[in-house]
């Protein structure tokens, strides 16, 4: 009967790290595609239900001996899904798509983050709800694709998951 108990709280502790909360368990996720790794990717909710664009946020940690790209993104939540930069121009902040993609040095990191490279979504086919995630494929110009889970945030947050 000892063994039996035993094994049983054995069982349910080694259970207790998948009953985290979603958002903690998001902020543990990393994706590979060759050298690259993908951190803690995040989206904001939509801040209407008829908004017709969104964006993601991630950073990118190259852990190899050469750089690499981030050449295209694509995803099934918009008609159209671009990578873009946010930048001061003339006093006016304006977004453009990047043309050649967001380099990832080697040895070294890009982040993408709001008001900066960020992945557009444009022609949302629905709006982008907080607490819901979904899928992102991710291309590179040497280390390939990589899809990875995107955690929608509150509307108009500035930060996803803490960055460690």
């Amino acid at each position: 009967m000892r063994t039996i108990l035993f094994a049983l709280f054995a069982v349910l502790i080694a259970a207790l790290p998948l009953s985290a909360p979603i958002t903690a368990q998001a902020e543990m996720k990393m994706w590979k595609a060759g050298d690259i790794e993908v951190h803690k990717p995040w989206a904001r909710a939509s801040a209407t239900s008829t908004a017709r664009s969104g964006a993601a946020f991630f950073m990118l940690k190259n852990g190899g001996a050469a750089g690499d790209t981030l050449v295209s993104a694509s995803s099934d939540v918009s008609k159209k899904t671009e990578i873009h930069l946010s930048k001061m121009q003339d006093g006016k902040m304006i977004m453009r798509e990047v043309e050649g993609g967001v380099a990832v040095p080697a040895g070294g990191m890009a982040e993408l983050k709001p008001g900066s490279y960020h992945v557009m979504f444009m022609g949302l086919k629905a709006p982008l709800k907080m607490g819901e995630s979904f899928p992102l494929t991710l291309n590179f110009a040497k280390s390939g694709s990589v899809t990875i889970d995107v955690t929608v945030m509150k509307a108009g947050a500035m930060k996803g998951h803490s960055h460690n």
